[in-house]
C-alpha cells in the first residue's frame, strides 16, 4: 500500500539522512512581466536535496526498510537515482554498483563515482541498463533499489508532498515532472482526496505516463529529447501508473524548447541551475501546456517541483 501512513513512516525513517528542502515563493510577474502568469508560484527546491535531486528519499527508505545483504545494493539509473543510491550506500556503509546508459551525462557519472560506487555503462538507454543490473543482482545477491517501480521508493518520494502540504497548505495545484512514475506516484498518493490537484508534466520526447493513461495500461514509449537522461523510462512503472489513474488530474507534454526556456528562466530570475528534467514542470506554464483554471478555490495557488540540478552549470548559465 502506498498511502499516507506509508509516507509518514518513510518520512520518520529517512529524516536523519535527507534535507527538508526549502520553498521559493514568487509573486505574480516575478519570473518576468511578459509571461502572462496571473498566479504566484511556490517552487519546491528538490534540486537542493542531497545528491542533487529528490531521489535520496526513495533510496534511503528502501535501504532502511530491512536488513541489507553483504553484497550491498545495485541500481540502474539515468543518473539521479544512481547518485542517490550511491550517496545512501556511502552513508550507510555498504557497497553500491550503479548501471547507467550511454546517454547519462558526464556530470551525473562523476557524481555517482564521486560517492564511491562502482559505475557500469550498461547499454544505450535506461531499459538496457536496467536489464543488465538485474542480471548482475541475480549473480551477486545485492539488494535492487528500483528507480521508480518499488513501493518503498514511491513512499519515500511521497515525502516531498508531505513536506509541501505542511509548508504550503494553500496549494490548489502542483506540477510534477514525470519519468518512470515514482515521484508523481508518491506525491499523488499523499495528495489523494485533499483537494490539491496533481498535474503530470513530461517532455514530448518521453511521453511515458501520457501514453499509458491514453491506452489504459503501461506501454512502451519513445525515449528521446533534452530530458531523456532523467525522464527517459521506456515504460511507466505499474505502481505509479495505478496511483496516477486514480489521482492525477492531468498529464501534459512540453517541447524541448520550453524546457530550455524554463532552465534559462530559473537561472535568470532565481540563480537556480536546474537540469532539463528539473525544469520540465515549470515549462508547462511557460508554453501554455497547462493553464490554471480561473477561480479555483477563489484563486489558484500553484506549486512547481524543481526536482533536480545535476547538470554542468555552463549549460544553463553560460
Amino acid at each position: 500500500m502506498i498511502d499516507r501512513d506509508a509516507i509518514r513512516a518513510a518520512a520518520a525513517r529517512i529524516a536523519p539522512h535527507i534535507r527538508r528542502t526549502p520553498l521559493l515563493r514568487l509573486a505574480p510577474g516575478e519570473l518576468g512581466p511578459d509571461l502572462g502568469l496571473a498566479h504566484g508560484l511556490v517552487l519546491k527546491l528538490e534540486l537542493l536535496q542531497a545528491s542533487g535531486s529528490f531521489k535520496p528519499r526513495g533510496a534511503f527508505n528502501t535501504m532502511l526498510a530491512g536488513p541489507l545483504p553483504a553484497a550491498g545494493v545495485i541500481a540502474a539509473s539515468g543518473g539521479n537515482h544512481g547518485a542517490a543510491v550511491a550517496y545512501a550506500a556511502r552513508a550507510l556503509g555498504v557497497a553500491a554498483e550503479i548501471f547507467v546508459p550511454e546517454i547519462t551525462g558526464a556530470a551525473k557519472r562523476a557524481r555517482i563515482a564521486g560517492y564511491g560506487a562502482r559505475l557500469v555503462v550498461g547499454g544505450a538507454a535506461y531499459d538496457e541498463a536496467r536489464q543488465a543490473s538485474e542480471r548482475r543482482a541475480a549473480e551477486t545477491g545485492a539488494l535492487q533499489v528500483h528507480a521508480y517501480d518499488q513501493a518503498t521508493v514511491l513512499a519515500g518520494q511521497g515525502t516531498v508532498a508531505l513536506e509541501w502540504s505542511e509548508d504550503a497548505p494553500e496549494l490548489t495545484h502542483v506540477l510534477v515532472a514525470t519519468g518512470g512514475g515514482g515521484l508523481i506516484g508518491g506525491m499523488a498518493a499523499w495528495y489523494a482526496g485533499s483537494g490539491t490537484q496533481v498535474i503530470s508534466v513530461e517532455s514530448e520526447g518521453c511521453p511515458t505516463l501520457a501514453m499509458a493513461l491514453r491506452e489504459g495500461r503501461p506501454v512502451a514509449a519513445p525515449v528521446g529529447g533534452l530530458a531523456a537522461d532523467s525522464l527517459g523510462a521506456r515504460q511507466v512503472g505499474a505502481l505509479g501508473f495505478a496511483v496516477a489513474q486514480r489521482h492525477v488530474a492531468a498529464a501534459v507534454l512540453v517541447p524541448d524548447a520550453a524546457i530550455l526556456a524554463a532552465q534559462r528562466l530559473l537561472w535568470e530570475a532565481a540563480r537556480l541551475v536546474a537540469e532539463p528534467g528539473g525544469a520540465t514542470a515549470l515549462a508547462a506554464l511557460l508554453c501554455g501546456a497547462w493553464v490554471a483554471p480561473a477561480g479555483a478555490r477563489g484563486g489558484a495557488s500553484i506549486g512547481v517541483v524543481v526536482c533536480g540540478g545535476n547538470c554542468e552549470p555552463g549549460s544553463v548559465a553560460g
